[in-house]
């Protein structure tokens, strides 16, 4: 797998373009300067430099050399810094309250996997910290717009409900939007969406 995105990433074109996931933007308002956000298979660094533009503090993780280089261009053209760690987030060993915020855009592993990856975003997380979390649902697989062609790594909402039982789930919403996220994302997709916040 990490071949694959390897490759994916080579080129000089940025995927997933270099604008923000359009959920992320959407709740601009809970990101404020200097606080720690955490971008999660970040990819080529969209999300984790708009949010560095933003004046928050950001570490980008990604198992691919070739992204974490583009999202360092990336940064380096807007003007501001975060920071990249290359690593595999399913064999990670996971920070421990020590974010404001954890974004994940289209983060997908295998179902085996993501009991542990799940538990690993609600513990990064301060006290009363948010997650911010966007995937492709089962209805993806009607579209042609990106995303895994395995249904087991797709994300319902009865889904997240389960793994993230301990949590307070603030918002969730599985939905069919309008994609416009680089060559990687175009067209109408199914997604699930939501905002998840750590217990004090």
């Amino acid at each position: 797998m990490k071949d694959f995105w390897d490759i994916r990433y080579a080129g000089p074109d940025y995927v997933y373009g270099t604008a923000p996931n359009a959920y992320l933007r959407a709740h601009h308002a809970l990101y404020r300067p200097g606080q720690k956000v955490l971008s999660v298979a970040d990819g080529e660094g969209r999300n984790g430099v708009w949010l560095a533009s933003r004046g928050l503090d950001v570490t980008s993780v990604d198992y691919s050399e070739h992204a974490l280089a583009k999202a360092q261009s990336l940064a380096q053209l807007q003007g501001v810094t975060i920071e990249t760690v290359l690593a595999d987030v399913c064999q990670w060993q996971w920070p421990q309250a020590a974010y404001d915020h954890v974004v994940a855009i289209y983060l997908h592993v295998p179902p085996e996997q993501r009991p542990r990856l799940h538990r690993g975003l609600i513990d990064a997380l301060k006290p009363g910290g948010t997650l911010l979390l966007e995937a492709f649902g089962p209805e993806q697989l009607d579209y042609d717009s990106g995303g895994p062609d395995d249904l087991d790594m797709l994300y319902s909402g009865v889904m997240l409900r389960e793994d993230f039982a301990d949590a307070e789930i603030m918002e969730l919403a599985e939905l069919v939007v309008e994609l416009d996220e680089g060559p990687g994302h175009q067209g109408l997709g199914a997604v699930t969406r939501a905002l998840i916040r750590r217990p004090e």
